[in-house]
């Protein structure tokens, strides 16, 4: 099956059901494990990205929140928030089938705090120097939350199971 394809045609469908123009299809060992459209629009949740609903279907249908050995498809270059999604459940591969400035010319989704043009470095920005009011309010026992949680997990402080970075081997 051409996967690359495959999430092409759920993205067309999409837009023909009134959906917009963005889909993600999950591969494990040549099979689709899930696959799921850009819902925002018909959910009004702007967290409903094709990326993140497709994420969320193949980690409940194989029991982890890591996806390795997975190959992801998407139709174009993940948004910021789509892309942390993507990093934290660790696919082997991510495939994406056209770019920002390819359609740019026919989709824009700019929104209060960003351009499509700006994400990325906004996005990159100190805390401080972002567009969107950002402050801190210090408390005391935040930090012991994390504590508790270290102390719960037998004094590690890595997520059991996740896979470790290149960098620490």
């Amino acid at each position: 099956m051409d996967f690359a394809q495959r999430t092409v045609d759920l993205a067309r469908q999409n837009v023909l059901d009134g959906g917009r123009p963005f889909a993600t299809v999950i591969v494990k060992d040549g099979e689709i494990i899930a696959e799921a459209a850009n819902q925002v629009a018909q959910t009004h949740d702007p967290t409903a990205h094709a990326e993140v609903l497709a994420i969320r279907d193949a980690c409940t249908r194989l029991g982890t929140e890591h996806l390795t050995g997975t190959t992801i498809y998407v139709l174009a270059q993940p948004c910021p928030m789509c892309l942390g999604a993507l990093y934290y459940c660790s696919p082997d591969e991510v495939v994406f089938v056209t770019t920002r400035d390819a359609y740019e010319p026919h989709y824009v989704d700019d929104r209060k705090y960003f351009e499509l043009g700006t994400f990325y470095e906004e996005f990159a920005k100190p805390w401080q120097e972002r567009r969107m009011p950002m402050r801190h309010d210090p408390r005391e026992g935040a930090v012991d939350v994390y504590r508790l949680w270290q102390d719960r997990n037998g004094g590690d402080r890595r997520v059991p199971g996740a896979p470790a970075s290149d960098s620490e081997h």
